[in-house]
């Protein structure tokens, strides 16, 4: 069995040539149709943010060098609201200023408007108020020319939020892969039909979608195939000529009926089969004309693991993403766990009151583990677990990033 780092690391470097030799296609979309897709250019500033100096709070616009050393009383001059032309602060004077609005020049501090007294068209303002007091400098989140978001980032509510804030209302991404998706198995049956003995509803179908359109890839659904050889070879063949990857859960293991792994040998390449893991031993990847295949395993928890162990990475990167592994934390386990002599284990846990909990039944069937877990804790060959020991944890939503 292949180590869970040669394999994905065969697996990397497969989706680096790919990339290399096709760049993915970029579209030009508007900033609304944006959200999770990938940048194909750095995004760089042309302004300063903010524009300009501006009030922190709703207060009183002052300069300090009038202040005396007990509270001072002044005329008030103006007001300012956000978005209004200002005038020069009148020597001697304050200005009502709201959260927001520019600075006038000649001001330098800004004080908040319970500090200060109202007496009849005067404040009375404390001593002792610093210079640049409650005051934001123009460009004191962003200057002219910084790179905001570089090439290869997957944009976020946020990042579209700071797009916006510097005006940019269009941006070049990468056009979404194209994701093949076909499950194997007889015994698969789809939900809202009627179960007969023997059959099973078909889980990694709907589960495989969901992390597609989680991700934003295309998706080509081609269902459930034969299980014979040949509808196992058309089926491949299909998906190799539409798709940019194509993943299949089920039939690569080595029984009678599984025919995805003879498929793919006589259609193309193997590369990797039989990983050092648990969950997901039997992960298959290789090539057909040209397209990478992911034969996953049919066990729900072992589609689940092995996709964001291996899949999610791949496509991140043939996609053009720069961000592509998840970041890991080390945490303390409140269980034990016997020692795998052959295998690294990928086992089901929830954060709970500073530590890691288990979730009781690890089998690979049991589906309901990763929607009860909130992330992957990670053991070693041959390592045993005791209570209090800092084990890596790698929480769900880092799959995503």
């Amino acid at each position: 069995m292949l180590s869970i780092n040669d394999a994905l690391n065969q697996v990397l470097q497969q989706a680096k040539k790919i990339r290399d030799k096709r760049e993915p296609i970029a579209d030009t979309v508007p900033l609304e149709e944006a959200l999770g897709l990938t940048l194909a250019c750095d995004q760089i500033s042309s302004i300063d943010v903010p524009p300009a100096d501006n009030s922190a709070m709703d207060g009183y616009a002052i300069n300090t060098q009038v202040l005396d050393d007990s509270p001072t009383k002044m005329p008030i001059s103006q007001t300012i609201a956000a978005g209004s032309v200002t005038e020069p602060l009148v020597e001697g004077s304050a200005a009502r200023i709201l959260t927001g609005a520019e600075i006038p020049k000649n001001a330098n501090a800004v004080v908040m408007q319970e500090q200060c007294e109202l007496e009849d068209g005067y404040v009375v303002v404390p001593a002792n108020i610093p210079p640049q007091n409650n005051i934001r400098q123009q460009g004191q989140d962003i200057k002219t020319g910084d790179c905001i978001l570089q090439q290869g980032h997957r944009l976020r509510p946020q990042d579209i939020g700071l797009l916006a804030s510097i005006g940019i209302a269009k941006v070049s991404v990468y056009r979404p892969l194209t994701v093949a998706i076909l499950s194997t198995g007889d015994e698969l049956v789809e939900p809202g039909n009627t179960l007969s003995t023997g059959k099973i509803f078909n889980s990694n179908r709907y589960l495989l979608k969901g992390f597609l359109q989680k991700l934003n890839f295309n998706i080509l659904d081609l269902g459930v195939i034969e299980d014979t050889l040949a509808a196992t070879k058309a089926s491949l063949q299909k998906a190799a000529a539409s798709a940019d990857c194509i993943i299949s859960t089920g039939g690569v293991s080595v029984g009678d009926e599984d025919h995805v792994k003879n498929a793919v040998t006589e259609l193309g390449t193997l590369d990797v089969w039989r990983i050092a893991l648990k969950p997901g031993k039997p992960l298959a990847f290789g090539t057909i004309d040209n397209t990478p295949f992911f034969g996953l395993p049919g066990n729900p928890v072992s589609t689940f693991v092995t996709f964001l162990l291996f899949v999610k990475p791949f496509l991140s990167l043939q996609q053009g993403q720069k961000h592509i592994t998840p970041r890991a934390m080390y945490v303390t386990a409140n269980f034990s766990n016997k020692a795998n002599p052959k295998r690294q284990e990928y086992i089901r846990v929830r954060f709970n009151n500073g530590g890691l909990e288990l979730f009781p039944n690890q089998s690979s069937g049991v589906l309901s583990s990763v929607v009860q877990a909130d992330g992957l804790g990670v053991i070693p060959i041959g390592q045993t677990i005791s209570p209090g020991d800092k084990i890596e944890y790698i929480p769900f939503d880092e799959f995503y990033r």
